[in-house]
């Protein structure tokens, strides 16, 4: 009789890395920093976080922050738009257990501090 397939406990999680400069970085010459949209399995945010965190050093990047946006199922409960080719990167996460940049944007002088350090008038 054959076992039930046991039930994978991973999760894909949507996280935002900010990065700083790093000699070896791979980011344009005039860049200040990046933004990376990632998709990374794990069995909760945490996990998650850690396994880019690492991931990201051993790639000679500077992670300086993370966000995390959740699951796909939390990021629908709060109204966003999962076009399907985030949905086949997101699979492709869980289905390797790795990590996956989605997308990249590097920044230049200033525009990492426009979106939040940016005194409220």
């Amino acid at each position: 009789m054959e076992k039930p397939k046991k039930k994978s406990r991973q999760q894909v999680y949507t996280l935002l890395v900010q990065v700083g400069r790093k000699e070896g970085d791979g980011l344009p010459d005039k860049a200040t920093g990046g933004a990376l949209m990632i998709y990374a399995s794990g069995v909760d945010e945490a996990e998650a976080v850690r396994e880019t965190v690492a991931i990201l050093k051993q790639a000679d990047l500077n992670p300086l922050d993370v966000t995390g946006y959740g699951t796909v199922e939390e990021r629908e409960a709060q109204g966003h738009d999962i076009a399907e080719d985030e949905r086949a990167l997101m699979q492709r996460a869980l289905d390797e257990n790795s990590v996956v940049v989605a997308q990249l944007t590097p920044f230049f002088y200033g525009e990492e501090s426009e979106s939040s350090d940016a005194p409220m008038n």
